[in-house]
């Protein structure tokens, strides 16, 4: 038999011997990391709504998933989630984009203030123009706004110097800034919190250069801060809930968006000794599972899906073994679950996830009146405690 280039490489080269001769649940993407984490790691994470789901399996399993900003004692888990505690390392709600981490680093810092550092909303509540959904219904005054501002960017500060691992998912290429200095948000001003003005926004759309160039840009600043960190890079694999370029389908939009972040993620591993990939973008959308990952939207991540991708996660970053009837019974389980629940964890994602506010025609209206009830119990708590 000729030898070629192809003759003596491994089985997982090949997509019949790794791919499609594999059961969905127990395949594994995944070659070699270039580190390891132990459980007593400070695991930090950021990012898209994917995001919030390694943060919960990295609590569940015994991490130590650094919490620099809890919420106040009394408050119940459920309505801590409500004001995004836990959600994330601090309480920066969403980063979509490369641009929003480096200028959250930087604002936490003062080297970047940016010019707009409030917005009103329609009853004159106060709004964060880079967290506009983490308050349900606002600040009531501006004194409370600065006061947890101020509060909020020391707990960024903690989280950067203190962390061992940083976990960022990115989610989107699109982005809304402002033409005076370039401040980027996490959604276009009007949605949540502002007034959209054609002569003051614009949309960006990250290409491939300006994505590595920001992500790199964080690693420097971070490891200059914090020099024993390493950088864990993802790829949301939840496509965009709606693109605000008209003249391209929210599909084309998404795999543009996805194919610009999957490239800049290869291109920073090689250039940056302390960032890792890992593959939970091709875990989930690999067509060797058929859509089965994907609920009936064809948008959120079902949690066979997150289960699969923390398992894969968790073996080669870890050494935990777990499993691979861990994911069959994650399936079985979610087919179980009652259509109430299944709705009720939808919408705690929702909740959760900045984008959602885009297209509210497909948000039950139940959720503005369960903020409203949460508001009232809990605003005096942590007006309080913020002081």
């Amino acid at each position: 038999m000729k030898k070629t280039p192809y003759s003596h490489l491994p089985d997982y080269c090949f997509w019949q011997r790794s791919v499609s001769a594999i059961a969905p649940q127990a395949l594994d993407p995944v070659v070699t990391v270039p580190f390891t984490i132990a459980t007593t790691d400070k695991i930090a994470t950021a990012g898209s709504c994917f995001a919030q789901h390694i943060a919960r399996y990295l609590r569940n399993t015994g991490f130590h998933f650094l919490i620099t900003e809890p919420a106040h004692p009394i408050a119940s888990a459920d309505d801590a989630l409500l004001y995004n505690y836990g959600t994330f390392t601090a309480r920066y709600g969403n980063l979509y984009t490369a641009r929003q981490l480096v200028q959250l680093f930087q604002r936490a810092y003062g080297l970047f203030s940016p010019a707009e550092t409030v917005w009103q909303g329609d009853n004159g509540e106060f709004i964060d123009p880079f967290r506009p959904q983490i308050q349900p219904n606002g600040f009531s005054s501006l004194a409370e706004f600065n006061a947890d501002r101020t509060k909020h960017l020391r707990a960024v500060r903690t989280a950067f110097e203190t962390l061992d691992v940083f976990v960022f998912t990115l989610g989107l290429t699109e982005g809304w800034e402002s033409k005076d200095d370039g401040a980027v948000f996490p959604l276009c001003p009007g949605v949540a919190g502002g007034v959209y003005d054609e002569n003051k926004y614009q949309l960006h759309n990250f290409d491939v250069s300006e994505v590595v160039q920001d992500v790199l840009t964080f690693i420097e600043l971070l490891t200059q801060l914090n020099t024993h960190a390493k950088i864990i890079l993802t790829v949301s694999p939840v496509p965009l809930i709606a693109t605000a370029l008209s003249d391209r389908h929210v599909l084309s939009a998404t795999t543009y968006s996805k194919s610009v972040l999957r490239v800049a993620c290869e291109t920073i591993c090689r250039q940056s000794a302390v960032a890792a990939y890992f593959p939970s973008y091709e875990i989930i959308t690999g067509h060797y599972a058929r859509g089965g990952y994907f609920a009936e939207d064809c948008r959120s991540v079902t949690e066979a899906g997150v289960a699969h991708v923390m398992r894969v996660f968790l073996k080669h970053f870890a050494g935990m073994e777990l499993d691979v009837s861990a994911t069959v019974d994650a399936v079985s389980q979610e087919k179980q679950l009652s259509d109430k629940h299944l709705q009720e964890m939808a919408e705690l994602v929702r909740i959760n996830c900045d984008e959602e506010a885009i297209d509210k025609r497909f948000i039950p209206a139940e959720k503005n009146i369960q903020t409203g009830r949460k508001k009232n119990s809990l605003a005096s708590i942590f007006k309080q405690w913020r002081k």
